[in-house]
């Protein structure tokens, strides 16, 4: 116990930062530009991957409209080993067909790796990570071998527009003002959940399922913010996209495909 509040303590005295020596594909923060409807991000990802471990970095500038985006899709990660806790991340439809991700991780210097204890401790900074399905889909399912979910949300284009919009704006906050993940209460589940609850206050509430996001998904699905026509079971079957994003990875038309 006494181990524990040393660390504590410890952890109040460490600053966030975004000076120092990040892994390649997390070296930069997207930053965005907002004029009206227009908005223009900065430090768009879309790594090509050879393994995990092995890829090219690569980034670019992507002016959007916001009036264009239709659509928010939910993507359940859950992990291989204890398939209790996932990852959550969210992608925007936009009306040509595109689609921009919104990952919450962290942000690894370059020896780091991920431990959900170190995350109670103030050990890795938070970011956004807005990046190409190519990209952060494809990283999931055919690199890091993980089931991959994605579920059509019932959000209106307008809320689906105000969501990217708080999202955008959340990210160029972390930009300017560095927040330190935690594996409770600010990760990519948490930080979805106050984005929804912002634009549609008590969409949410709180339940244990936010905090084993593995089980997110039908959580979602029985707050009717999934369709519900059918059982979550067939839907959750329905729902796993890894051998189409296996089959289309190199595909300019991933996003459509994997979705067929």
């Amino acid at each position: 116990m006494l181990c524990l509040v040393s660390s504590t303590i410890g952890c109040k005295t460490i600053v966030a930062s975004n000076n120092r020596t990040w892994a390649p594909d997390q070296a930069k923060l997207p930053i965005s530009e907002i004029n009206g409807d227009k908005i223009t991000i900065h430090n768009v990802r879309n790594c090509r991957y050879a393994t995990a471990d092995d890829y090219v970095v690569q980034y670019y500038d992507k002016e959007i409209r916001l009036s264009d985006v239709q659509t928010v899709d939910f993507i359940v990660v859950p992990f291989k080993d204890t398939p209790s806790i996932a990852h959550t991340m969210l992608s925007f439809g936009m009306k040509d067909g595109d689609y921009l991700v919104s990952s919450v991780e962290i942000r690894k210097e370059t020896h780091e790796e991920y431990s959900a204890w170190k995350g109670f401790f103030n050990q890795y900074e938070l970011m956004y990570v807005i990046g190409d399905e190519r990209d952060i889909i494809n990283l999931s399912s055919n690199y890091y071998k993980s089931d991959v979910y994605l579920y059509h949300t019932i959000a209106q284009p307008e809320q689906a527009q105000e969501l990217l919009l708080d999202i955008v704006k959340r990210a160029n906050q972390l930009a300017a003002r560095p927040e330190f993940y935690n594996t409770l209460t600010n990760n990519c589940t948490t930080n979805i959940v106050s984005h929804v609850n912002k634009i549609s206050p008590r969409s949410i509430p709180y339940d244990m399922r936010i905090l084993l996001p593995g089980y997110s998904d039908e959580y979602a699905y029985s707050l009717g913010l999934l369709d519900n026509r059918i059982p979550f079971e067939q839907l959750h079957r329905e729902s796993k996209i890894n051998e189409l994003a296996e089959r289309y990875r190199d595909d300019a038309d991933f996003s459509q495909l994997i979705r067929r």
